[in-house]
């Protein structure tokens, strides 16, 4: 199930044209377009049951369906240009962005930027951040005075699965932790 979760974070995220089919404005695709286009490619069988126990056991909470389950969409770490209706929010004065050592030199030249997503990622707490640096290599730890930049005009989001995003942290600042 977790390679499919995968492929369905592809889709949802990244490449719905991988499958056939198109999301709407807000990211939300239809629920038999999604089952009916992966079981199509032969790599993955899914079912309504399936997805749902996918939607329902995601570690990072991933995926949100509607109140029907009719549609579905990511919660946020689209590529591709959607609303996924966030809302603004005042975020705590610290929050922390884990990434790889490998880009702690570029960071601390451009500050965080969003490279193919639409937004930077920040998590509530250090354990959270180490455990995403880790999927970049040896995990590097920034802590983000979210507090200071939204009293100087910065905007914030706080996504359905509590992930924080904002559109670029300058280095002033970033600290590392």
């Amino acid at each position: 199930m977790q390679r499919t979760s995968i492929f369905i974070s592809l889709i949802l995220r990244h490449k719905p044209e991988v499958i056939g089919i198109t999301l709407d404005a807000h990211g939300w695709a239809d629920v038999q377009e999604l089952i009916a286009g992966i079981n199509a490619t032969g790599k993955y069988q899914i079912d309504m049951p399936i997805l749902e126990e996918i939607v329902r056991t995601d570690n990072k909470q991933r995926y949100s369906f509607n109140e029907d389950k009719t549609k579905i969409r990511a919660n946020q770490g689209h590529s591709i240009q959607v609303d996924v209706e966030l809302k603004e929010a005042e975020p705590p004065e610290i929050l922390y962005h884990g990434t790889g050592e490998k880009y702690v030199e570029s960071i601390l030249r451009e500050g965080l930027i969003p490279k193919s997503r639409l937004y930077v990622h920040l998590s509530k707490n250090m354990e959270t951040a180490v455990n995403v640096g880790s999927r970049h290599g040896k995990p590097h730890i920034f802590k983000v005075r979210t507090g200071e930049m939204f009293r100087q005009g910065c905007k914030f989001w706080l996504s359905e699965n509590g992930v924080w995003l904002t559109k670029a942290v300058p280095i002033e600042y970033l600290e590392e932790a």
